[in-house]
């Protein structure tokens, strides 16, 4: 295959918070150039000029010259980004699943950072952190008032040096010091179980490098444990998205072969492609193919894919699929709506511009940018009913975001009254103890859309949502 479509983007690699991920053509920069404005040349070029010589005090040119490149990109739409030589590097981290950290799935928790769980085999792990730790200085850096992102990069930096961590462990009502080396870690995207005789859970937080052989040996364990499997159910709440090969390839686990996953079309001729479920499509060169080992009876084990409004761009190329196909039934809430295709051109060795070329569809021809794809069956988040969707962004809510190209855009006016009674009610719920909360751990025994899809499976009744709609899209921000 001659171009790689990819989807990647801004991922706190280890950390518990929903980043949009993404798709991204990853391509040489072209040899062709277009005819340029010479009369508006002329005035950029004039006013760097006068902001060189005039301005209050002495500028660099070459920080001038990065913003205006960033403000040109970015007045774009929401996912076309200039890449400077640290936020390169980030974001090809975000694609390999592959950091250098100490190996703790975070959170925030009254200003302070709270450890989710430590990665087993890490250097945090073997530092003895555990779930519920909660870190309040990083090395001499008191973590109250850092956002997570700012707490994430200190916590980063090279293999080999060294960061202290002041942790307050509330069950033994101590703090202590932890000094951590870091290390190159590896994210785990894939997790699942048995939930009980004859039927499954597999999650996808994200899709990355090695999304796809955890998926396969994760199936794999599952049919060792029950060899008769009567139902599985696929989940994809809160996946922000990763690489569209990994999606293909996951689509292609449970659809019969060489049927169309996904299409892109944009004015560029590479960007018109259909990707289809063969191996071609997704194997990575000298790699075998990681579906082979898969057991021939996920092709035809009864499926429901879980989805919500923070399921996005790759997760959503795969319930899109499913769903055309009517090769699984999807539940949950109405998913995020990112159906853009960015192509990431390198502008030298450590910079480069991603910049959107297309928009993707479903094997049926629809395009789910600021719509996305809308379940069968509508399952509210908890029993007490969809308590916070309405705080998550979507697509549609970007500033210059793409429409669909498929119709008018419509405003719903009861979106921000939704907002604002979501509010509160999270307010209310941050301030109980955790044991407390509404939304429990996925994969819990108390996870109310789990339930509600292993029910269906069952062919037992189930709780739809009363008050879930089908969206429809909203205008475009000039």
């Amino acid at each position: 295959m001659g171009q790689k479509l990819k989807i990647a983007g801004w991922i706190s690699l280890g950390v518990v918070a929903g980043a949009l991920t993404t798709v991204s053509l990853q391509t040489v920069a072209r040899g062709t150039l277009a005819p340029l404005p010479l009369e508006e040349l002329q005035q950029l070029a004039a006013v760097f000029s006068m902001v060189k010589s005039d301005y209050v005090e002495p500028v660099d040119e070459k920080k001038l010259i990065t913003d205006a490149i960033s403000g040109m990109v970015n007045s774009l739409d929401p996912h076309s980004q200039y890449f400077d030589k640290k936020s390169f590097k980030e974001f090809r981290e975000g694609t390999t699943g592959r950091f250098v950290g100490v190996g703790i799935e975070i959170t925030q928790e009254d200003g302070l950072v709270k450890v989710v769980t430590p990665i087993e085999g890490t250097p945090a792990f073997k530092a003895g952190l555990k779930t519920n730790d909660l870190i309040t200085k990083i090395d001499d850096t008191a973590v109250k008032g850092l956002s997570l992102n700012e707490a994430v990069k200190r916590m980063r930096g090279e293999p080999n040096t060294k960061v202290q961590l002041t942790i307050f462990r509330k069950d033994e009502n101590r703090s202590f010091p932890v000094t951590i080396t870091r290390e190159e870690i590896r994210t785990q995207t894939v997790r699942g179980k048995v939930m009980e005789p004859g039927y499954a859970w597999i999650r996808l937080s994200q899709f990355q490098e090695r999304t796809v052989d955890d998926f396969a040996r994760k199936v794999e364990e599952i049919y060792k444990q029950e060899p008769n499997l009567k139902g599985l159910v696929l989940d994809l709440r809160n996946d922000p998205g990763g690489l569209l090969d990994a999606a293909v390839a996951v689509s292609a686990a449970f659809l019969p072969e060489n049927v169309n996953v996904v299409s892109t079309n944009g004015q560029l001729p590479e960007s018109k492609f259909i990707y289809k479920a063969s191996p071609e499509f997704y194997q990575r060169r000298g790699s075998a193919d990681p579906l082979k080992r898969l057991p021939a009876a996920l092709k035809n084990v009864p499926l429901v894919v879980l989805v919500n409004e923070g399921s996005a761009s790759a997760s959503e190329i795969v319930a899109g699929a499913l769903q055309d196909y009517k090769r699984g039934i999807i539940m949950g809430n109405q998913t995020f709506g990112k159906g853009s295709v960015q192509t990431v051109r390198p502008l030298g060795p450590d910079t480069g511009l991603k910049i959107t070329t297309a928009r993707y569809y479903t094997p049926s021809g629809r395009s789910i940018q600021a719509k996305g794809i809308v379940p069968e069956v509508m399952v509210d988040e908890t029993e007490e009913g969809n308590l916070f969707a309405a705080l998550r962004t979507r697509e549609a809510d970007l500033q210059k975001h793409l429409n669909s190209g498929q119709g008018e855009e419509v405003k719903d006016a009861t979106r921000e009254k939704a907002r604002d009674e979501a509010r509160k009610k999270l307010e209310e719920e941050a301030r109980k103890p955790p044991v407390e909360r509404k939304i429990p751990e996925y994969g819990s025994d108390k996870d109310f859309p789990l339930i509600q899809a292993i029910n269906k499976l069952k062919g037992q009744p189930i709780m739809v949502s009363k008050t879930l709609v089908e969206r429809t899209e909203e205008p475009k921000e000039n």
